[in-house]
């Protein structure tokens, strides 16, 4: 394991024990967290992104102020739904956000998960075209912005510009060198696995895949990682890939860990999401050593670069703190991290 970091949802309600009661207190506490997860020596900072929702939605102002609080964290999302995305602007909005960070952003982005309204990207323009489905209009929106951010000129320059402008045509600005390839993709299955690799993006595999086989979750997502890996080969691409799996891991350690999370003895558990079968990832609370044995024995985890660890951002950001910080010191090291 070369790389640990942080996935927060970015919660915030009035519910009773909650340290997030507005999006003021999730946005200023995301940042918080990720100076803090910094100071550990964490790797990475992630927010999930859901539109229509108390829960973050608009990454980039936030990732932008991360950029500026922070000196050497990876900064990222897990995911951008693209079914809701302007190539365009999202290529100026991610440049700017990755130049004030300088160069460390990685951008989960994918097709989209349901969302809490019906066909929630209408509202915001965007519509399916003739023979699409919307996780195909999401793919083409990706498409779309992994060659704007290549950086090749292709709009015709106006001949009487109200500033100079460069030779030939031209691009979006600002833009971001290298961002290209720190680019993510979030697939649920074993084909847009596939597809992300012969696209030359990083993979994110999360807490959840379509049961494409009935076997154990961490089997088959390693399945899923070990097939992304063969069609990135076969693709051609010069450069190593990158990635990520998504999961809940408390270290027991004091009482108020063993409050919150110590009668976690779940496994995976069978459900359908957006008309698809999935099976959901078992949640690992254990105290330290006992923890060791299982994660060693999870195939993905030792298949994947790097850990993203779920985070309960509701409980605040002292107690967040206190979750990595466990993982960190407890049990990261004897998976190989560092």
């Amino acid at each position: 394991m070369k790389k640990i970091g942080f996935l927060s949802f970015g919660h915030w309600s009035n519910a009773h024990g909650s340290a997030t009661r507005s999006a003021s207190d999730v946005l200023l506490q995301s940042i918080d967290l990720a100076v803090a997860a910094e100071e550990l020596g964490a790797d990475g900072a992630y927010y999930r992104v859901h539109h229509f929702a108390q829960q973050l939605a608009s990454p980039f102002p936030l990732l932008a102020a991360v950029g500026a609080r922070t000196k050497s964290i990876e900064i990222g999302t897990g995911v951008i739904d693209m079914r809701y995305e302007n190539p365009f602007y999202m290529t100026e909005n991610a440049g700017a956000a990755d130049l004030i960070a300088g160069g460390r952003l990685q951008l989960g982005i994918s097709r989209g998960s349901p969302e809490q309204v019906i066909e929630g990207w209408r509202y915001f323009g965007y519509a399916p075209a003739a023979g699409e489905s919307d996780a195909d209009m999401g793919r083409r929106h990706s498409e779309l912005f992994l060659r704007l951010l290549e950086g090749e000129g292709f709009a015709k320059p106006n001949p009487q510009p109200m500033f100079p402008n460069p030779p030939g045509l031209l691009r979006l600005e600002p833009h971001a060198q290298g961002l290209r390839e720190r680019i993510w993709w979030g697939s649920a299955s074993n084909a847009t696995a596939v597809w992300a690799a012969q696209m030359g993006m990083n993979l994110q595999s999360s807490t959840l895949k379509a049961d494409e086989s009935g076997e154990p979750f961490h089997v088959q997502q390693a399945k899923q990682i070990r097939a992304y890996r063969a069609a990135w080969a076969e693709a051609g691409h010069t450069r190593t890939p990158r990635v990520s799996v998504s999961r809940s891991i408390f270290a027991l350690t004091d009482d108020r860990d063993r409050a919150y999370f110590g009668r976690d003895g779940g496994g995976d558990q069978i459900g359908v999401i957006d008309n698809m079968r999935a099976v959901f990832g078992r949640s690992y609370a254990a105290e330290p050593e006992r923890l060791i044995e299982q994660l060693r024995a999870d195939e993905a985890i030792a298949e994947a670069d790097t850990l993203l660890l779920t985070v309960p951002n509701q409980l605040g950001v002292d107690y967040n703190t206190h979750v990595l910080e466990n993982i960190l010191r407890h049990v990261a090291p004897a998976l190989g991290w560092r």
